[in-house]
């Protein structure tokens, strides 16, 4: 009898899928890595947010101040913006927290059982904290540009319907982080560790391409808390803000059971049916 494992036999698997999440694992609270990991979410996203809103309201005020349409980065810039430091960002600080920045996506990696729920909440309330902050430092700065070019805020563009907004946040957000799980991906890891740069870069391109056919519609959330933060500071936002916050969510649930359910599950299936047909009786 020759079976899996023995000299000859087939392993067509490089690489271990981490075990689940316990849901609640009160242990976290007593490591200060827990704590660390809150602290770089909290920061990440106050960069975020501060370089963003600072690119948005800087280009509406080159654009209302001058007669040539292509004065200031335009939309192109303000994706790359947003774009640009997701990569950055998710770089610095996946070894630390895995690189959030994102309610939406810590949303996502809680229902595959990647984040404990303690670790969940504690995300959300540190990146929306950090939203806030960002977007203050900006009003702190450039008070008079920042209320006179709209806070950097989202909101439903005239035209649309709240059906096209949430829509588009849903389909924005299930890019964003079915690219999050692909590129975190165990099996991708095993073949890409040498290049450290291909999990951000993925990440912050989706974000990038979101933004370029999103914004004229929402302005483009798929992130509550960097809708959250300019609606607090702007405080003249509220209008549709509920889209901002569900369609993230159901974008980030969408994501996460295709991936794990579906692409990850029939994987598993297949490969399972391959190694039941090399054992030889």
């Amino acid at each position: 009898m020759v079976k899996e494992g023995e000299h000859g036999s087939f392993n067509g698997k490089d690489y271990v899928d981490p075990p689940a999440a316990p849901l609640i694992d009160a242990a976290e609270l007593t490591k200060w890595s827990f704590y660390r990991a809150l602290i770089a979410e909290f920061i990440a996203t106050l960069l975020f947010l501060y370089i963003t809103v600072s690119t948005v309201i800087g280009y509406k005020r080159q654009a209302e101040s001058s007669t040539d349409p292509c004065a200031g980065v335009g939309i192109l810039g303000i994706a790359w913006a947003f774009g640009g430091m997701i990569f950055v960002l998710v770089y610095c600080t996946a070894g630390i927290s895995g690189g959030h920045i994102n309610p939406a996506v810590t949303f996502g990696l809680l229902l595959a059982r990647k984040v404990s729920l303690i670790r969940a909440i504690a995300y959300t309330v540190a990146q929306c904290l950090g939203a806030i902050c960002g977007v203050g430092l900006v009003k702190a700065f450039q008070k008079s540009y920042y209320n006179g070019n709209g806070g950097g805020a989202n909101g439903l563009a005239e035209g649309y319907s709240t059906g096209t907004g949430l829509g588009a946040e849903i389909i924005g957000t299930f890019v964003l982080v079915y690219t999050v799980f692909s590129a975190t991906d165990p099996k991708r890891s095993a073949r890409d560790s040498h290049v450290p740069v291909l999990a951000p870069l993925p990440i912050g391109f989706a974000v990038f391409i979101v933004h370029l056919a999103t914004i004229p519609i929402t302005g483009t959330g798929i992130n509550p808390a960097r809708s959250i933060g300019a609606a607090v500071i702007y405080n003249k936002a509220w209008d549709h803000h509920w889209i901002f916050w569900v369609g993230p969510m159901l974008g980030a649930a969408i994501a996460a059971f295709y991936h794990q359910f579906i692409l990850r599950a029939g994987a598993a299936k297949a490969l399972g049916s391959f190694r039941s047909q090399t054992q030889v009786v």
